[in-house]
C-alpha cells in the first residue's frame, strides 16, 4: 500500500470546491499529499479546504479562472510558495450548461466551451509541466461525451475529444520525467452534470439500475481514488491513457 502514499507531494486541483473536484481534492489529502483547492468561488475552496485541515490533511484555497494564464501562472506559482513544490495538476474545471443543436450554436458558446474545457488545459499543463522538477502526474478530466456524438452538447463533446487526444500527446511530449493521464468519469450526480443534462438525483438512479452494469451512480471518491492511483508510485508505468471509470456502461 505504500505505492499510492502520496507524502511529501503537492496536488493541485482546478475545479476543487464541489463535487468531482471535491472528491479529487480529499482523496488526494488522504493520500498524504498537501492539496491546492482552485476555482472562482473561494467560500467553496475555503470550505473544502477547512473540511481537509480538521480531518487532519493539509489544504489550501487559491482563487483561481482557469481561463486567465496570468491566474494559472500565480497558481502554479502559490503551490511551490507555500507547499514546497509541484508534483501533481489534475485539470477537473470544465463544463457547459449550454444545450442546443451545433446548427443553433452561437460563436460566443463554442468560444467559452473550448477556452474552458480544453484550451485552458493546455495551458495550465504547460505550466504546470514546467514547475514540476521532480517529475510528476498531470491528470486530466474528461467525459465520455469526447467518444460519442451527443446531440445537444456537441460543442462539449467536440472539447473533451480534444482533452484526450491533448493527454495522449502531451503523454509522449513530455516523458519520461511527467506523467500524462485523463479520467472520464460516467454518471456521478454532482450539480454540474444533473444542470447540464436537465434533471435530478432520482432520475440519474433509476437510469443506473436500468442501463449501468455495476447497479449505481458513481461518486466523486471514485474518481478520487483513481486519481491517486495515476499521481502515486502505483500508477508510475500508466501514461497517455484515459480511464473510463463509468460501472462498466
Amino acid at each position: 500500500m505504500n505505492q499510492f502514499d502520496l507524502t511529501g507531494k503537492v496536488a493541485v486541483v482546478t475545479g476543487g470546491g464541489q463535487g468531482i473536484g471535491e472528491g479529487l481534492a480529499k482523496n488526494l489529502a488522504s493520500a498524504g499529499a498537501s492539496v491546492v483547492g482552485a476555482a472562482r468561488h473561494q467560500d467553496r475552496i475555503d470550505r473544502v479546504a477547512n473540511e481537509i485541515n480538521d480531518s487532519g490533511g493539509t489544504a489550501v484555497a487559491v482563487t483561481t479562472d482557469v481561463t486567465d494564464n496570468s491566474a494559472l501562472v500565480a497558481l502554479a506559482e502559490a503551490a511551490v510558495d507555500t507547499c514546497g513544490g509541484l508534483h501533481v495538476w489534475v485539470n477537473n474545471a470544465g463544463g457547459s450548461p449550454v444545450r442546443t443543436p451545433l446548427t443553433e450554436l452561437s460563436d460566443d458558446d463554442w468560444d467559452l466551451c473550448f477556452r474552458l474545457n480544453l484550451t485552458a488545459l493546455w495551458k495550465a499543463s504547460v505550466i504546470a509541466a514546467e514547475r514540476m522538477t521532480d517529475g510528476g502526474s498531470i491528470i486530466n478530466i474528461s467525459s465520455p461525451a469526447g467518444d460519442r456524438g451527443v446531440p445537444g452538447s456537441g460543442h462539449y463533446a467536440a472539447a473533451k475529444a480534444g482533452v484526450n487526444s491533448l493527454t495522449k500527446t502531451m503523454s509522449l511530449e513530455l516523458a519520461p520525467s511527467v506523467r500524462v493521464n485523463g479520467i472520464s468519469p460516467g454518471y456521478v450526480p454532482t450539480e454540474v452534470m444533473m444542470t447540464a443534462l436537465d434533471t435530478d438525483e432520482e432520475q440519474l438512479e433509476q437510469l443506473a439500475q436500468k442501463r449501468i452494469p455495476l447497479g449505481r451512480l458513481g461518486t466523486p471518491d471514485d474518481m478520487g481514488s483513481t486519481a491517486v492511483y495515476l499521481a502515486s508510485d502505483a500508477g508510475s508505468w500508466m501514461t497517455g491513457q484515459t480511464l473510463i471509470v463509468a460501472g462498466g456502461l
